[in-house]
């Protein structure tokens, strides 16, 4: 058991930090965008990142996909398996990439439809914009690349990559705004340049740290053609339709906050940041649950699986414990933080309760996401996604406006619940997973 614990957290470690250092990028162009005094490039830049966001996001299963598949065949001790899996991610990022980039325009003319921003900030949009999509191959390329090496139970390699994109944005950044002047269009191609650095770097370590695999003749029509390739392309179907539906919780939330008035809006964006606090942390264990997972269905080593599974819940309940008791105890003072706004902060108070319930109702839907990752059982996360996204409209229609925001925050959390509860429920399809080994 100290084993797994050990494996756990040699995996877990370095994902938590590549998590925490994730929103610096976005964080160093907006701190660097504040300072050059003109209020729409602030306005711009958010708009901007956030469009990128979402995009990112959307084919984050770029990232889990591999990883889960990886894992199995590093379990399995099949080399061909390994490197079958990282070139049809790879094959799979351009593709979509060069569709992104086809569609860009049309992209960028729906979005500023939609949002509706000023006609200064669109224009500012439009050339950060412009710019920024010339970093999309490189974003996607990284998510094959840090699934696979996830896959391959290397998390070290991910997080020194995180760490030197961020150091790389920031020095770009601030030579082309501040060195040659050139205000909005070089925090975009600070980003830029940080995103192909990373990419760039990624596949420079590849290279050099598992040669063995990339230095094997790459084909694409083998790549295509491969029986294989329906089932990477079926595990990554069912977590981008899980995607788009978490996509669209968040956009509801945002959106039915914004129903009750600025404040309300300011609150729940800050109470957020109490979630992604914890998210950052708890995903860390679910990556390491990804890879370990993963390893122990290409084994077909049940007893390997138990250990981790428990190791997992053990650790994550210690971690979620702990997190409680700051929240309990510090979350006034972690409020004040992230805003200093006296209307903000003092309609918070009415609100600062539920926060005690982030970790708590959180766990058990990150935790099992990383098993079902690793077994490549997206299908009951999709289930579950489903489950959560009825339950969360059944309770956030019914209860409000009488409970108002309070009815939102519940709605939420509920939504996590049940799909920790699905999840659990369908354990024994991972058990059997395991038995059967990489299909």
């Amino acid at each position: 058991m100290k084993k797994a614990h050990t494996d756990i957290l040699r995996l877990a470690v370095p994902s938590i930090v590549s998590n925490i250092t994730v929103p610096l990028l976005g964080m160093i162009d907006l701190a660097i965008t504040g300072h050059l005094g003109n209020q729409s490039f602030i306005g711009a830049i958010a708009v901007g990142s956030m469009l990128f966001n979402i995009m990112y996001w959307m084919f984050g299963f770029l990232r889990m996909g591999t990883s889960g598949l990886t894992a199995q065949a590093f379990g399995e001790t099949n080399k061909e398996k390994i490197t079958e899996t990282l070139y049809q991610g790879i094959t799979v990022s351009v593709a979509i990439s060069l569709l992104l980039l086809v569609l860009s325009p049309l992209i960028f003319m729906g979005a500023m439809e939609f949002i509706a921003p000023s006609p200064e900030v669109r224009e500012l949009v439009g050339k950060y914009f412009r710019i920024c999509v010339a970093g999309i191959p490189a974003s996607l390329l990284l998510f094959v690349f840090n699934g696979w090496y996830i896959g391959m139970q290397n998390t070290r390699i991910p997080m020194a990559i995180a760490i030197s994109q961020n150091i790389l944005n920031i020095f770009a950044s601030l030579f082309f705004v501040y060195g040659i002047g050139m205000e909005l269009e070089g925090i975009a191609l600070g980003t830029v340049i940080a995103q192909w650095g990373g990419a760039l770097a990624s596949m420079f370590l590849l290279r050099k740290r598992y040669g063995e695999y990339v230095r094997q003749s790459y084909s694409i029509k083998k790549t295509v053609l491969n029986s294989n390739l329906s089932r990477y392309l079926l595990v990554n179907r069912d977590i981008f339709l899980r995607t788009l539906c978490l996509i669209g919780i968040h956009f509801y939330f945002i959106a039915a906050g914004a129903k009750g008035g600025d404040t309300i809006l300011a609150v729940n964006a800050v109470f957020m940041q109490f979630f992604t606090l914890y998210s950052y942390f708890i995903d860390g264990m679910a990556y390491a649950g990804e890879a370990l997972v993963g390893k122990a269905v290409g084994a077909r080593d049940k007893e390997e699986y138990g250990k981790t599974l428990r190791g997992l819940f053990l650790l994550s309940g210690f971690l979620t414990f702990l997190f409680t008791l700051v929240y309990a105890f510090f979350n006034a003072d972690l409020l004040t933080f992230f805003t200093d706004n006296e209307e903000v902060l003092k309609t918070s108070n009415d609100y600062l309760l539920w926060t005690l319930f982030f970790p708590i109702c959180g766990m058990a839907a990150f935790i099992w996401d990383g098993v079902y990752i690793g077994a490549t059982l997206p299908r009951y996360m999709l289930l579950s996604t489903l489950s959560g996204i009825i339950v969360f409209f059944a309770l956030y229609l019914a209860l409000y406006p009488k409970f108002d925001n309070h009815a939102l925050w519940l709605a939420f959390l509920s939504n996590l619940v049940v799909r920790g509860v699905i999840l659990t429920v369908f354990k024994e399809k991972v058990e059997r997973r395991v038995e059967q080994g990489f299909i």
